[in-house]
Order: structure tokens, then C-alpha cells, then sequence
């Protein structure tokens, strides 16, 4: 079995917290160009009528289950909402990461 996998079977696979609970989808992942390596995938969360919010996870902190065909991580629900997102507005830079925040999985300086 090949470990490679095209960006367009990951974008809307399902992300479990380490508690079992579906986190949301992935949306997106960002590449560096200078590298070419996934930097980090952007976790979409919430429900319905527009309450999703974005929040990114680092890539090395995501491992594939194929029996479930998701994605899994350490963080939880909690550990997303406490790390960066767009609720930070014109604070946040999906770009810039020398920012650093409380979990281990989101980068840090």
C-alpha cells in the first residue's frame, strides 16, 4: 500500500478528537511553497445555517484511520476553540505562524 494520497480525498474528510467526537471536516490544507510540505489543515467546525467556524491543526497532528476513514488528533473541541481562528479577525494571518498558542499541536515559536 502507497502512502501518497491527492489533496481532493482529503478536503471534507471527517477530523475525531481524541474523546471520539467528530471535530468537523477538513476544509483546506495549506501548503508551503517554499518546502512543499502540508504546513497545516484547516478544521472546519459547527453545524448547520452557517455556524461553521475555521480553526488549523497541524499536519503531523492528524493520523489517518483507514477503518474509519477519518482523520484523528489529540486535540478536543475545546482545545480548537482555545487556538486560532477567524474569530481573532485581522489578528489572525492564516499565513503567519509566529504566533504561538496554549496546545502543543498548534505551531509555535
Amino acid at each position: 500500500m502507497h502512502t501518497l494520497v491527492p489533496s481532493d480525498r482529503v478536503e471534507h474528510v471527517c477530523v475525531f478528537g481524541r474523546d471520539g467526537t467528530k471535530l468537523g471536516i477538513i476544509e483546506r490544507l495549506m501548503l508551503d511553497k517554499a518546502s512543499g510540505t502540508v504546513a497545516y489543515a484547516v478544521i472546519k467546525t459547527g453545524g448547520l445555517l452557517g455556524s461553521h467556524h475555521h480553526h488549523p491543526v497541524l499536519w503531523r497532528a492528524l493520523r489517518y484511520d483507514p477503518r474509519r476513514q477519518a482523520f484523528e488528533t489529540e486535540l478536543t473541541l475545546d482545545d480548537l476553540r482555545a487556538g486560532p481562528s477567524e474569530f481573532d479577525e485581522d489578528a489572525f494571518d492564516w499565513g503567519d505562524r509566529s504566533r504561538s498558542y496554549p496546545h502543543p499541536h498548534y505551531w509555535t515559536v
